[in-house]
């Protein structure tokens, strides 16, 4: 059975789908925490002044003052998240830092540290990175103390496959996007569920992790109608049974009111008998081979990079919203 979490940061709706027993965890991105910011409602205010106020007492320097703020800002969302679902709450790292290794442990970690002092455990917090060669490095090293990662913005085999023999909890591939890319590059408008080139990326990843005896789990994100407008649950149909997904409160609206059957695609032992593919680099790649790959790969090199640009957009105008409120004050 697939696991589901649910792809927002809107408190209200968390809420009413924790309550059908539909959801167990929940996902937040940059946009989710700069539209909490940004959005005026007395809820997300208070979320953000209070995060301003810690910010001035334990920070100094505005830089500092500033990056604190929005790593509290976002951990005030988590723990209200955490009080709603019983699974995981995905929190992000600042994306500009996805190519600093260093900087990107000392963020997460603080905000592993802002949880336990608001008394939510390490255990049901996913520190959320991308997937460049600099946070699966940071990844590896966070698993190792205890922090568990989520790696995102996955939409190449490489990534996914240097995500798991560096240890990552989860990763999150993104079917629809890669589907956008084949679209564009093809010509091509539709296809078939199972045929669609997001599906089979992500098979293949999820094929790669049973055979190879990977633990990471698999939880694609991102969803796009295999054959265009009002077949919307295409791609969640054709990857059923996969570890987890993390799904927009719109399909899992479609999901929950469907009457019909809903076959299971994927299994552990299936997947791991129709692998094709060997270890790749002999278990572990190498940040050479795994840069090579990437390289090679246009889909994941594009996508990555394009994803990367909109949550630091994201982040910037939430960044420019607190410097704001800090100078009126």
């Amino acid at each position: 059975m697939t696991t589901l979490s649910i792809d927002t940061g809107d408190l209200g709706i968390i809420k009413r789908f924790a309550e059908t027993g539909l959801i167990t965890d929940a996902t937040t991105n940059p946009l989710f925490v700069s539209q909490a910011g940004l959005s005026g409602d007395p809820t997300y205010v208070a979320f953000v002044d209070e995060a301003v106020a810690y910010a001035r007492q334990h920070a100094s320097g505005d830089d500092d003052v500033v990056s604190l703020a929005m790593d509290k800002l976002a951990v005030n969302l988590g723990v209200e998240i955490s009080k709603l679902v019983p699974g995981f709450v995905s929190t992000e790292v600042d994306p500009r830092l996805s190519f600093d290794k260093e900087e990107t442990l000392r963020r997460a970690r603080r905000i592993i540290a802002l949880y336990k002092e608001a008394g939510v455990p390490r255990e049901r917090i996913l520190i959320k990175l991308a997937a460049t060669w600099e946070g699966i490095a940071a990844m590896a090293e966070l698993e190792k103390e205890g922090i568990t990662c989520n790696i995102t913005l996955v939409f190449g085999f490489a990534q996914a496959v240097a995500s798991a023999q560096y240890g990552a909890r989860l990763i999150s591939p993104f079917p629809g996007r890669v589907l956008d890319y084949h679209k564009r590059e093809e010509g091509k408008s539709a296809w078939e569920p199972l045929e669609d080139p997001g599906v089979i990326a992500v098979r293949r990843m999820y094929e790669y992790f049973r055979k190879h005896g990977h633990k990471t789990i698999c939880m694609p994100a991102s969803w796009r109608p295999s054959r265009g407008k009002g077949y919307e649950l295409d791609e969640i149909e054709a990857l059923a049974g996969v570890d987890r997904m993390t799904v927009p409160p719109p399909l899992l609206e479609r999901l929950a009111s469907g009457s019909g059957a809903l076959p299971r695609q994927l299994d552990a032992t299936t997947a791991a008998a129709n692998c094709k593919d060997e270890e790749l680099g002999g278990g572990q790649l190498t940040e050479a081979q795994f840069r090579l790959l990437l390289n090679a790969d246009g889909c994941a090199t594009e996508k990555t990079a394009e994803g990367l640009r909109a949550f630091i957009a994201d982040t910037d105008r939430l960044e420019a919203a607190i410097r704001e409120k800090l100078a009126a004050k």
